[in-house]
């Protein structure tokens, strides 16, 4: 299926040309934050399927609405708490001259979305809320080079059956057009095929970027593994690329990736989950055959999601206090 697309340099979202990614985490609480920022403003569009979302700004990328491009989007733990964490990296952006011109205003846009790690084993007793200023600190970190796992939102991120994480993955298509994908995964199901080790994204594994492992020699169980009947959950995310999109194309695109994350959790999109994502794009590169070439860019975004899923939870490593094992102390 990936026979005709490799991926970027980096095999991260940071292969789109332009766009920078930085996180923030706090130890002691077991949170973090993470942005997606850009050289300049884009594009960007939303798509939410999950039962619980917790999401800032998320209406203005309608198609229908006036402002068409965005400065920052922002991924969080914390729960609401964590929405937050969009004002310290709006507070940023001002101090340097970024935003929606108003008169002699300039407001960034920063749509954002949370994740539900209160309950993660952190000490979440603070006097003052974090998110603020992880917000600022991850926008401060933003570079092209991204670590995974245990990482910014992804810090304390938690999964059915082990720790969760953050994962990012690229693809180039055949047309030139660049396709990454970043995402925090803390879902309510698992990414594993019954107990594992192997991934349910395994046919779209390229290369060993989440240990090689294939398939399960044996059919998984119907019956699925999920964390418990609680909303302490969500799966969020980004997919980007270079080509040159409408916020309505940028819908499609964010809802062709859910996609990805359908084949790499399971059960997805459950009503205690907040499953979300968002499409950004930096508009280097005109489509050709708009109708032709948006097929392959919504696929191309579920095949990054769908990797990057999986990306997340194998490169997360083991903290003290861990509530549950990461994959490598389990597997590796």
């Amino acid at each position: 299926m990936t026979d005709a697309y490799t991926p970027g340099k980096r095999n991260l979202i940071t292969d789109v040309a332009g766009l920078r990614v930085g996180h923030a985490a706090d130890a002691r609480v077991k949170t973090g934050a993470t942005v997606l920022t850009g050289d300049r403003p884009f594009t960007a569009g939303v798509h939410v399927m999950g039962g619980a979302p917790g999401t800032r700004e998320t209406d203005l990328l309608a198609p229908d609405k006036t402002v068409q491009e965005v400065d920052a989007l922002v991924l969080s733990g914390g729960s609401a708490f964590g929405l937050d964490a969009a004002s310290g990296v709006a507070d940023a952006l001002r101090l340097s001259g970024r935003g929606f011109g108003i008169g002699p205003v300039r407001v960034p846009i920063v749509p954002g979305a949370i994740l539900f790690d209160l309950a993660n084993g952190g000490d979440k007793d603070w006097a003052e809320n974090p998110y603020k200023r992880l917000g600022a600190e991850a926008l401060e970190a933003a570079a092209p080079d991204v670590a995974l796992g245990t990482e910014g939102a992804g810090t304390g991120a938690l999964t059915a059956t082990l720790k969760g994480g953050i994962g990012s993955a690229s693809l180039v298509l055949p047309s030139g057009h660049v396709v990454g994908a970043l995402v925090a995964v803390n879902a309510l199901g698992s990414a594993l095929m019954g107990d594992g080790p192997q991934f349910w994204a395994a046919p779209f594994e390229i290369g060993d970027e989440f240990g090689g492992l294939g398939m399960a020699r044996t059919a998984p169980p119907l019956a699925p593994a999920i964390k418990g009947h609680d909303p302490a959950n969500t799966t969020i995310g980004i997919v980007a690329t270079d080509a040159t999109l409408t916020q309505a194309q940028c819908t499609r695109m964010a809802t062709a990736a859910h996609d990805g994350l359908a084949r790499a959790l399971v059960p997805a999109h459950t009503p205690l989950d907040g499953d979300l994502i968002f499409a950004a794009a930096t508009g280097e590169k005109p489509l050709t055959d708009p109708l032709a070439e948006m097929l392959y860019l919504g696929h191309a975004a579920a095949i990054c999601t769908a990797r990057a899923i999986a990306r997340g939870i194998y490169e997360a490593r083991a903290e003290p206090g861990d509530l549950k094992p990461c994959w490598r102390a389990r597997f590796g």
